[in-house]
């Protein structure tokens, strides 16, 4: 499964979502974010059992004010439809899998 794309428009979709949720919020211009994107990408194509999706805050600054993102990039982990994890920075894909098997 690929990387879904979240804006305001369709943030339903994954607040909805029977599976563990992993929000990847970023911005094109952040070098720490590029570093994780890859990771990000990989979890969504090796594990479909997460909905991978990743929110620009740039573009959907109310998103990120609704999760209380003071820093990118900054990766969240919804179960339920509650956060059940939720940190920044850059973390490993070790570090990203255990949040959310958690």
């Amino acid at each position: 499964m690929s990387v879904m794309k979240i804006t305001e428009a369709n943030f339903n979709e994954v607040r909805n979502s029977q599976k563990p949720v992993l929000l990847d919020f970023y911005a094109d211009w952040c070098t720490p974010c590029r570093m994780v994107s890859p990771i990000v990408s990989e979890i969504a194509e090796e594990h479909p059992e997460y909905l991978v999706a990743k929110i620009n805050v740039d573009s959907s600054p109310a998103l990120a004010g609704a999760f209380g993102v003071l820093s990118i990039p900054n990766l969240v982990v919804v179960k339920n439809g509650r956060i059940a994890e939720q940190t920044a920075g850059f973390h490993s894909k070790e570090q990203i899998l255990s949040m959310l098997q958690g």
